[in-house]
């Protein structure tokens, strides 16, 4: 799914709306440039759970933890150099716990994100609009 956003309203919307479709349990790995809109979307997503606590990229303290139901961790591993580094964050909890977490500069977890992440990758245009793909998102089913 593609969404294209020309303002930080619209990409807090986006947010919004995304984490409407989240469960408990999904690992969100979110790409893009420095400036892209990583942290406005996990902004919007902390609204769509009615988190009031201001959203900032926890760049220095690598996770950060919003009290919802389901809880959302922010993990931004932007200063990460290498992946043993990781072992002391205690990713496992997190990914295989029951909150939703959204990891900006996944890249760097590498064989750490389990199979069902889903990927959001935010690109922008030269005119400055964002171009936000998103895959990975399990469709609503009724029935089983």
């Amino acid at each position: 799914m593609t969404k294209t956003s020309t303002s930080t309203a619209e990409t807090l919307e986006i947010g919004r709306q995304l984490v409407q479709q989240l469960t408990p349990g999904a690992v969100v790995a979110l790409q893009g440039p420095l400036g892209a809109g990583k942290t406005t979307l996990v902004k919007g997503l902390a609204r769509g759970l009615g988190i009031a606590e201001d959203v900032t990229s926890p760049t220095f303290t690598l996770i950060s933890e919003y009290e919802s139901s389901p809880p959302l961790h922010h993990v931004d591993l932007y200063r990460i150099n290498r992946e043993s580094e990781l072992d002391e964050l205690g990713l496992d909890e997190l990914f295989y716990g029951n909150g939703i977490t959204v990891i900006e500069w996944p890249e760097k977890a590498g064989s750490l994100l389990p199979a069902d992440t889903i990927n959001i990758r935010i690109g922008i245009r030269q005119n400055g609009d964002r171009i936000i793909q998103i895959e990975g998102m399990k469709h609503e089913h009724t029935g089983d």
